[in-house]
This record gives C-alpha cells, sequence and structure tokens, in this order.
C-alpha cells in the first residue's frame, strides 16, 4: 500500500483540500476560513499531492498548557509520495510576528510526526514519511490586491521552522519553487 494511499485512510475528507485542474495541471487554492478575502493558489502541484487542512486537528490545549505555543499549528501542510517532500504553510492575511508563525510551523511538523506514528503503529509501515524533504513557507499579504510575488525570506534549503521561505503578496505560487525543487 502506498503512503499516499495510508494517509486518504487515515486524514477524513472533511480535512482535505481538494485540487483542482488549471491548464490541465493540478492547482490548490488555499484559504482562511476566519478570512474568506485572503487566499494564495499554488499551480504544478504533484498529481499525487494531499493538502490537509491541519487547523481541523482540534487543538491539544486539553492535554498541553500552550504557554510555549505547543499548541498552534499552521493552516496547511501538502504531502507528495512523488516528490518525497512535505510543505508545511502558514497563512496571514496581513502580517504577524516571526516567532508566532514559527511555533504554528513547528506544531503543524509535530502533527505530521504524529501521523508518522500512526502509519507505523497501527498501519505496521515503519518506514511511513520517512525520507521526505521538510519545507516551511509563511504566506503573508493574502488579503491585499495582488502585486507581485516577493520572496523576502529565502533563506535555503527552508527546511525548519525558524528558517521559512517568507513571501508577500503571493500571486502566482509554485509546487516547485515553494518545495526548492526550482520553479
Amino acid at each position: 500500500m502506498s503512503e499516499m494511499d495510508i494517509l486518504s485512510q487515515m486524514i477524513k475528507g472533511t480535512a482535505l483540500v481538494q485540487l483542482e485542474e488549471e491548464y490541465g495541471k493540478p492547482i490548490v487554492k488555499l484559504s482562511e476560513p476566519q478570512a474568506p478575502d485572503s487566499s494564495a493558489t499554488i499551480r504544478n502541484l504533484p498529481t499525487d499531492a494531499m493538502v490537509i487542512k491541519v487547523d481541523a486537528f482540534r487543538s491539544p490545549d486539553d492535554v498541553f498548557n500552550g504557554g510555549n505555543g505547543e499548541c498552534k499549528r499552521a493552516d496547511y501542510v501538502i504531502i507528495s509520495e512523488e516528490k518525497k517532500c512535505i510543505i508545511y504553510i502558514e497563512m496571514k492575511r496581513t502580517k504577524d510576528g516571526w516567532n508566532q508563525i514559527v511555533k504554528q510551523l513547528l506544531g503543524s511538523q509535530c502533527f505530521v510526526k504524529y501521523c508518522q506514528e500512526v502509519g507505523k503503529g497501527f498501519w505496521n509501515e515503519k518506514n511511513f514519511l520517512i525520507g521526505y524533504k521538510s519545507r516551511f513557507i509563511s504566506i503573508g499579504h493574502t488579503s491585499i490586491a495582488k502585486k507581485k510575488t516577493r520572496i523576502t525570506r529565502d533563506a535555503e534549503p527552508h527546511d525548519a521552522p525558524d528558517r521559512a521561505m517568507k513571501i508577500d503578496w503571493p500571486n502566482y505560487l509554485q509546487f516547485g519553487q515553494l518545495a526548492g525543487l526550482g520553479a
């Protein structure tokens, strides 16, 4: 069974964002439920990409105190077995403090690690989601009239929450660019 098949069985449909097509290629339109005018479109996704609304995962504040941000989560995670890549995305209508964004990205990474352990334990797949590149993205100014996309923090390879790629005015985003695969 492929890892994407396991994830499809594991994750409820209500926590997924359906891919669309543009010119015969997969795209995804991400938005913030609390701000309908806040959105970003990512083009040229791999055909096997799964987009998870991590905010659908209930906050663990019934268990954790939350004093260090351990109850926070970013908005979305995109996983592709074909590209062996996991992209963590936090969207902001305008902008927010960097420390807050880092904690949200870290919380989403914890969510994926939890899924990884569920796959290992309940699907008996000891290498579940092993060997995937992690990429962290902060997208800001999503509600402002679209200007030219500006990458204001282009840390390579943006493989940790505190080294996230920071993008403002997401006018034209491509999966390869976010995954560090080139445009």
